[in-house]
C-alpha cells in the first residue's frame, strides 16, 4: 500500500512538473476561462483588464502596477453604478481617463468620475459634439484644469512596466468630413503586454476598420478583441477579424437592449472563425489577467 502511495505522488509531481515546463517553453500565449468572483484572481497580476458591466454602454478598467486607466465611462444610467464598482476596489485616483469619442454610452459617466475621482490626465479623440454631455465634460475639464490631450494614430501611452496603448485611429482628416462621423473615428488603440495583447475599439465601425487594414493590416493582430460598437453588425468586417485573429471577443453590450446588440450576423462571423464570445449582459463584468505571457478570462456570472 505504501509503495503504491509513493508511486502515485511521484507520478503527479512529474506530471505537474511536465505541464510547467512546457507551458514555459511555449512561445505563444496560453489562455484560460474562469467563472465566478474575479476579486483573488486579479489581486497580484501584472496587468488587469475589467470590461465592466455598465449595461448599454462601454467602461473598460485598466489596471498595472502604478497606473489606474479608464477607458469611456458608460451611459448616464450606470454613473452610481460604474461609481460603486471603482470605489469598491479601493479608486481614489484614475490616472489616465481615455474617452473614445462623445455620445453618451462612453461620455455619460464622466461628471460622477469628475466628481468622485481625482482624474489626473484626459485622452480624447478630438471629436466635438452639441449634446448637453459634452458641454458639461469639457466645462469639468477646465474647472478642475485636468491636462487634455488629444491623441491620433502612431502615438503611444506608456503605462509602464512594459505595458503600453499604442494608438491606431483615429487620424486626420476625421472619416465623414465636415461632420465626422462619431463611431468611426473612435480612438482604437492595441494594449501591449509582451506577448500579450489586446484591441480596444470604441465604436469603430466598418469604415474604420477598412482604414486601418489599409495603412498597416499587421498592426492589428492582436490576442484579444473588444467587440466594436457593441457588437453591431456593422462592425467586425471578415477582413477585420482575419487581420486580428483574436482568440476571444468581448462585448460590452445591455441586456435587451433596443438595439439588437450584439447582431446575430456578427456572433456567426465569431463563431466562423472560432473566436469566443464573453458579453456583459450575460457574464456579467469581464477579468482579464495577464502576465505578458499568459492570461486569463474570468466571468462575473
Amino acid at each position: 500500500m505504501n509503495i503504491i502511495r509513493k508511486w502515485s505522488w511521484l507520478v503527479l509531481v512529474v506530471t505537474v512538473f511536465s505541464l510547467v515546463f512546457m507551458a514555459g517553453c511555449s512561445g505563444g500565449t496560453s489562455k484560460g476561462v474562469q467563472s465566478g468572483s474575479n476579486a483573488l484572481v486579479a489581486a497580484s497580476a501584472p496587468l488587469t483588464i475589467q470590461v465592466l458591466d455598465v449595461g448599454q454602454g462601454d467602461a473598460i478598467l485598466i489596471r498595472v502596477k502604478d497606473q489606474v486607466v479608464l477607458v469611456d465611462t458608460g451611459d448616464v444610467p450606470a454613473r452610481d453604478k460604474l461609481v460603486s464598482m471603482l470605489k469598491s476596489q479601493g479608486i481614489t485616483t484614475i490616472d489616465k481617463l481615455i474617452i473614445t469619442h462623445p455620445h453618451a454610452d462612453h461620455i455619460g459617466g464622466a461628471a460622477a468620475v469628475f466628481q468622485q475621482f481625482t482624474v489626473k490626465q484626459i485622452y480624447d479623440s478630438g471629436q466635438k459634439s452639441t449634446s448637453n454631455l459634452y458641454k458639461q465634460y469639457l466645462t469639468q475639464i477646465q474647472k478642475k484644469s485636468i491636462p487634455f490631450t488629444v491623441v491620433s494614430a502612431g502615438m503611444t501611452i506608456d503605462l509602464g512596466n512594459e505595458i503600453m496603448l499604442k494608438v491606431l485611429a483615429p487620424e486626420a482628416p476625421f472619416i465623414g468630413g465636415s461632420e465626422p462621423d462619431l463611431n468611426n473615428n473612435s480612438i482604437v488603440a492595441k494594449l501591449v503586454y509582451r506577448n500579450f495583447s489586446l484591441l480596444l475599439t470604441g465604436d469603430a465601425e466598418s469604415e474604420a476598420e477598412e482604414r486601418m487594414l489599409k495603412k498597416d493590416a499587421s498592426a492589428l493582430k492582436s490576442t484579444l478583441l473588444k467587440s466594436g460598437h457593441h457588437g453591431s453588425r456593422t462592425s467586425s468586417s471578415a477582413a477585420f477579424l482575419q487581420a486580428v485573429t483574436p482568440e476571444a471577443a468581448l462585448i460590452s453590450v445591455g441586456a435587451n437592449n433596443d438595439y439588437h446588440h450584439p447582431h446575430p450576423s456578427t456572433l456567426k462571423k465569431y463563431k466562423d472563425k472560432k473566436i469566443d464570445v464573453y458579453r456583459t449582459d450575460t457574464d456579467g463584468t469581464l477579468t482579464v489577467v495577464s502576465d505578458g505571457k499568459a492570461y486569463t478570462i474570468t466571468k462575473e456570472r
